[in-house]
């Protein structure tokens, strides 16, 4: 009887986990897109970051981006990250629904203010995290005045 059921069990895990990763394979970033995101990395970790950080978004904002960072930092993931290609897709579609949650939330403009990168690093991750309103807009440093690119 608890044989069964632990069978039962394993493969109804191992059927979950296989449909999940058929459907990361059919939606992962093709080409230069994947490109694209690791180059973004290092400037995404930074704006997460500084988001989690911000008391002035909402708590439930903060606490999305407080738990995706320590999902991000755990070694066990839905698909291991040793698989080529698909192994960091999953991380990928995660921080992209997180950005677009803390979008819907706070504002775009939130999120531009706190980019540590370029704006041209700014239009990729739009583009590459499907957020709204995506074009190019200057910030505006501490005193109001409009920065330059990069």
């Amino acid at each position: 009887m608890w044989w069964d059921l632990l069978i039962a069990i394993g493969v109804g895990l191992a059927a979950a986990w296989l449909a999940l990763l058929i459907a990361l394979l059919l939606i992962r970033p093709k080409g230069a897109l994947l490109g694209e995101a690791i180059r973004l990395l290092p400037d995404l970790l930074r704006l997460l970051r500084r988001l989690a950080t911000d008391k002035t978004l909402p708590r439930g904002v903060r606490v999305r981006l407080g738990l995706l960072m320590v999902y991000l930092a755990m070694p066990i993931d839905l698909i291991p990250d040793f698989l080529p290609v698909i192994g960091y897709a999953d991380d990928a579609i995660i921080v992209a629904f997180v950005l677009r949650s803390v979008v819907r939330k706070a504002g775009i403009e939130a999120v531009r203010a706190h980019w540590p990168g370029t704006d041209d690093g700014f239009t990729a991750l739009s583009r590459l995290a499907g957020l709204q309103k995506a074009e190019r807009t200057p910030r505006s440093d501490a005193g109001g005045r409009e920065q330059g690119p990069g």
